[in-house]
């Protein structure tokens, strides 16, 4: 049983390989990855189907790198966003997060929050960033919340009070040939579809979706039924 791509997630991975390969600073990597994030939010928006993008872009296990890289990070989320509201606004997307952004700096949040205001009526398509998300901690956070409000923990439930309720994943990518989630979606990805891919997140182009995208319509999908 085939069915549409609705939400497609992927994991960003290679960016510090990238840099290195060049003899670049691993700062140039991310720099270079968040031009791409444009290349395959544009794509996403002008596809048929495809309704949510969500990308891995700081994981709550980031934060063990060096100070200088995170701080790096940090401005470079900032500068990403102030940047991009044109490509939101041009291409109609909605901007959206999940994960725990209250440790991150004011003005950051201030940033996120303005963009998801301003965008909050654009509908071709919705991409979520994954801010110092883990879904370990969505996951508690998730049980903890149907708690306080007197439910039962059940999956409709936890479902509800996961960080957004979006769909379900239709397929994750992984990029730069690691073969693992990295606690990246794992209630929404129970049933994805998973492509890895040995390029690495600053070489990904819209073509090589593409080619992904149409593997994704020969397989065959049951959902533990059969075909």
């Amino acid at each position: 049983m085939s069915s549409s791509l609705k939400h497609l997630a992927i994991i960003m991975d290679g960016n510090g390989r990238w840099a290195k390969e060049r003899g670049l600073t691993r700062t140039k990597g991310h720099e270079r990855g968040a031009e791409v994030i444009r290349d395959i939010t544009e794509y996403c928006s002008k596809h048929p189907t495809i309704q949510t993008l969500t990308l891995y872009a700081f994981s709550t296990e980031n934060w063990k790198r060096p100070k200088l890289e995170v701080d790096f990070l940090m401005r470079l989320m900032d500068k990403y966003l102030a940047n991009e509201l044109n490509t939101f606004e041009k291409h109609n997307v909605r901007f959206a997060t999940i994960g725990d952004i209250s440790k991150f700096s004011s003005s950051l949040q201030k940033r996120i929050e303005f963009t998801k205001e301003t965008t909050k009526n654009h509908t071709d398509l919705t991409q979520i960033l994954a801010l110092n998300y883990g879904s370990r901690d969505e996951i508690t956070r998730a049980v903890n919340r149907a708690l306080e409000f007197g439910l039962d923990v059940t999956e409709e439930n936890i479902s509800k009070m996961l960080d957004t309720p979006y769909s379900d994943i239709d397929l994750l990518i992984r990029t730069s040939g690691e073969q693992r989630l990295s606690n990246f979606l794992l209630w929404q990805a129970s049933y994805s579809e998973f492509h890895f891919t040995s390029t690495l997140w600053p070489d990904f182009t819209p073509g090589e979706l593409n080619g992904i995208i149409d593997g994704f319509y020969d397989r065959n999908r049951t959902f533990g039924g059969l075909s």
